[in-house]
């Protein structure tokens, strides 16, 4: 099977809003990853921020999922932010031992810092002690990282050296929007409003987007992540994009479709998206016909 030259997906598989508009209308919760992953190729695991999974639960993941596929599991909180990478060898070994028989279904391992993490000692040693075998993405929250001088440059050194890459998180359309809806103000009040960053530091430059409500509204922005990822590709690199929507990834997958069509345009080899789970079901009046 041909193997497309960057992995889109979203921030989970597992929506229930998205039954009958992605999933089939009548998926059950145990076939959405089977259903994501028949048209999606990678996906944020970040469910092991808070908890590790079953060793059988991996186990049904990697039967759920074809061999194209990757999972980009975060690391565990008690990692990043209750010790904040110190004396955390054993939260991090038993996070790579529970999610190893995955195999070759693994993308980066994602290591997400909180707000108030600004070490760039620990972070180094803690990186540099990472197994090799497995591949990283850090994406930094707190100002220093993005101060443009001696920390962002060493910030970018040390995972340039590593063979790791940079996070980049695009809120800006998110901080923008002016609203009074309690849903997207609590979206705006978690989410980073750090910088947004376009340049790559490793292999697989790792892109988060958060989309308007209004994706259609995206359409210039989108364009010019769709622009760099070609330039990404064009380099040699194997990017990871994950297209979010607030407040609640309705209309993640849409924004994922949009923006492969519009990678199209620039790299034509990543030919069509697949079908989605939705499109080969038949319309309800021929669903009615079949009784």
């Amino acid at each position: 099977m041909y193997e497309l030259p960057y992995y889109l997906g979203c921030p989970m598989w597992a929506n229930r809003d998205w039954v009958g508009r992605f999933f089939r209308r009548d998926a059950k919760p145990r076939e959405y990853l089977s259903q994501y992953s028949s048209a999606l190729t990678s996906v944020e695991g970040n469910t092991t921020f808070y908890a590790l999974p079953k060793a059988e639960t991996v186990a049904l993941w990697a039967d759920s999922v074809p061999a194209r596929f990757r999972f980009c599991f975060k690391f565990p909180r008690v990692v990043s932010h209750d010790l904040a990478l110190r004396d955390a060898e054993r939260e991090t070994a038993e996070f790579f031992e529970r999610l190893s028989p995955l195999g070759a279904r693994l993308g980066p391992f994602f290591l997400q810092l909180p707000p108030s993490f600004a070490d760039m000692d620990r972070l180094a040693r803690f990186l540099a002690r990472l197994p090799r075998e497995f591949r990283y993405a850090v994406e930094a929250r707190h100002a220093r990282f993005y101060d443009g001088a001696s920390g962002e440059r060493d910030f970018d050194a040390v995972l340039t050296e590593l063979g790791m890459d940079r996070v980049i998180f695009d809120t800006h359309r998110l901080m923008r929007l002016t609203t009074r809806d309690p849903e997207l103000l609590e979206a705006q009040r978690k989410k980073p409003k750090a910088p947004v960053r376009h340049h790559a530091t490793g292999p697989h430059p790792f892109l988060r987007f958060v989309g308007d409500p209004d994706f259609a509204q995206d359409r210039e922005i989108l364009e010019g992540w769709a622009r760099r990822a070609a330039g990404w590709i064009a380099e040699g690199r194997r990017p990871f994009i994950f297209m979010h929507q607030a407040p609640e990834d309705v209309a993640a997958p849409q924004i994922a479709r949009l923006f492969h069509e519009m990678l199209q345009t620039h790299r034509p080899e990543v030919g069509d998206m697949p079908p989605w789970p939705i499109d080969d079901e038949p319309p309800p009046e021929e669903q009615l016909s079949l009784f």
